[in-house]
């Protein structure tokens, strides 16, 4: 059978590709196919296998599921994320009056933001630029999933969830979240559950760009519901 395989944030560079297909027997898992790479890697920190997880036809997936011609598959390095909810991805700046403006209604006695801004520097080192890439695809259905999860989980009316992908410059928004809701108790909990777990589970990752180099953010491990590859 022939599955495709697709690489991201530090996995890109490590692999030394971004995609590719692969021809493998009947009854193959996702741990052979993590074998297959670990012995095909050249470059990079034997850590990065025992931290990532698994996607398969963009859902998580344990190392024993049992792949089929056809299926796609991702690697994803940990990450450093209803009628009326904005959720995006977008390459041109967060315009953040636009999007609060969009979700305020008369019913409404609060409105929570978090705006994420690019600083000028990491633990001394000076930012130049911070790029942001995803597995798109997955992390649109990733974040409808976590605001419609929201909607249930706090009494709050609406959710916005916007990130930005490609180059940012140090002061430019990086991700908005947007929470309306009656009182201000319920909105401040969900905005502050909303980029927690979007952080956590969103396959979205960042390479920042210094004077003196590039590196991945490291990312945070992922929630114990979601099954990672750890191999011996």
């Amino acid at each position: 059978m022939r599955i495709r395989l697709l690489y991201f944030g530090i996995l890109k560079d490590t692999l030394g590709q971004e995609r590719e297909s692969l021809e493998l027997g009947d009854a193959a898992t996702v741990e052979d196919v993590v074998r297959l790479l670990r012995a095909r890697a050249s470059n990079g920190s034997d850590a990065i296998w025992h931290s990532m997880a698994v996607a398969v036809n963009r859902e998580y997936a344990g190392s024993a599921t049992v792949l089929r011609d056809g299926d796609e598959v991702a690697f994803l390095p940990p990450v450093s994320g209803g009628a009326g909810v904005k959720v995006a991805l977008q390459r041109e700046k967060i315009d953040s009056e636009e999007v609060v403006a969009a979700l305020k209604a008369g019913e409404d006695g609060a409105l929570v933001v978090f705006d994420g801004i690019v600083r000028n520097n990491t633990r001394g080192r000076k930012t130049m630029y911070l790029v942001y890439e995803a597995y798109e695809d997955m992390a649109l259905e990733q974040m409808r999933g976590l605001a419609n999860q929201t909607l249930g989980k706090f009494a709050v009316r609406d959710v916005a969830i916007v990130h930005r992908l490609g180059k940012l410059e140090v002061g430019e928004s990086s991700v908005l979240i947007a929470v309306a809701s009656a009182h201000r108790g319920a909105a401040f909990e969900a905005c502050r559950w909303v980029i927690d777990t979007l952080k956590k589970t969103v396959p979205i990752w960042k390479k920042e760009h210094f004077v003196d180099g590039a590196v991945w953010a490291d990312g945070e491990p992922f929630p114990d519901e979601i099954s990672t590859v750890a191999l011996g």
